[in-house]
This record gives C-alpha cells, sequence and structure tokens, in this order.
C-alpha cells in the first residue's frame, strides 16, 4: 500500500490510492500518453495485457477518453522491445513513481546444482518521487516485482 501512493500538491501530502491503477506510457504520433489499466490487482497477467493492448490501440488512434489516461499513481514504460536493455523514465506527476523495463537478454548462469544454465534476465529501473516513496518503500516494491516476474503463476501482489 505504501507504492500505490501519490503526491497532492495542493494538500502537500501524501495520498494513498483505494485502487490500484497503474498507468502504460505509449508513444503515439501526437506526443505520450499514459493510458490506465484500472484494477491490476483484480487481474491475471493475461487480462492486464488485453487491456494494456486495447489501451495501446486507442491511443495510437487518438480516441482515449480523457478517464481512460487521467489518475493513476503509478506508471511503467517499457522500451525493451526497442532493443533497450535499460533507462530511466521520468515520473509523471502527481503520481509516485514509474518503472522503465528494458528488454530480455539470455545469459548464462550457475544453476542450483552447480551447472551452467542459460537464462533470460531484464533490467528494470524505478523512479520515484521523493516526497512518496523512501528507500524502505522503494525497495519493498522492487522485492514484490522481483518476486512477481520470477515466479508469473503466482497473482500478483501489492507492496
Amino acid at each position: 500500500p505504501a507504492a500505490n501512493a501519490y503526491w497532492d500538491e495542493a494538500a502537500g501530502e501524501i495520498r494513498s490510492s483505494d485502487a490500484v491503477d497503474v498507468c502504460v506510457a505509449v508513444a503515439t504520433e501526437g506526443g505520450l500518453y499514459t493510458p490506465i489499466v484500472k484494477d491490476t490487482n483484480l487481474k491475471s497477467l493475461s487480462e492486464i495485457s488485453a487491456d494494456v493492448r486495447r489501451l495501446a490501440g486507442k491511443a495510437k488512434q487518438n480516441a482515449l477518453m480523457p478517464e481512460e489516461y487521467v489518475g493513476g499513481s503509478f506508471s511503467v514504460s517499457n522500451l525493451g522491445m526497442f532493443g533497450v536493455e535499460n533507462f530511466s523514465a521520468i515520473v509523471n506527476p502527481p503520481q509516485g513513481g514509474i518503472l522503465a523495463v528494458g528488454g530480455g537478454r539470455q545469459v548464462t548462469r550457475v544453476g542450483a546444482d552447480g551447472g551452467l544454465v542459460s537464462v533470460t534476465e531484464m533490467t528494470v529501473t524505478l523512479s520515484a518521487d521523493g516526497r512518496v516513496y523512501d528507500g524502505q518503500t522503494a525497495g519493498d516494491f522492487l522485492e514484490a516485482f522481483k518476486a512477481n516476474m520470477e515466479d508469473p503463476t503466482i497473482r500478483l501482489s501489492i507492496v
């Protein structure tokens, strides 16, 4: 819950979000849009993926309604499909943070049995508003994200 928050400029304080609405950065000819995938904590990965595809399509057609892109407490930006391994994304105020997702790459690691195994790794970078996130909140969020990515069969959890 600490990571599901944003900065309320008018009140000068952190506000927690009841809903887990995550924005996804979509580049279009008209600029960058961040459509909102609503209630991500209640959806499966396949439902989230379908919502992202639908909203990205609407963004590229300039057909998003304001309620589909205004709000959210967090964003995700993925440049991995363009061959970018890592980058830093800019927080979209008043949101508390944004996760920059780089592309997957095959690497060789030592497995549990001591033998070499080929695995896919990716780099993510968390950018956060220091008024909303402290080091503990950021660390807890990244730990939960890593656990969910390493075992996508589990239900997504919230920090």
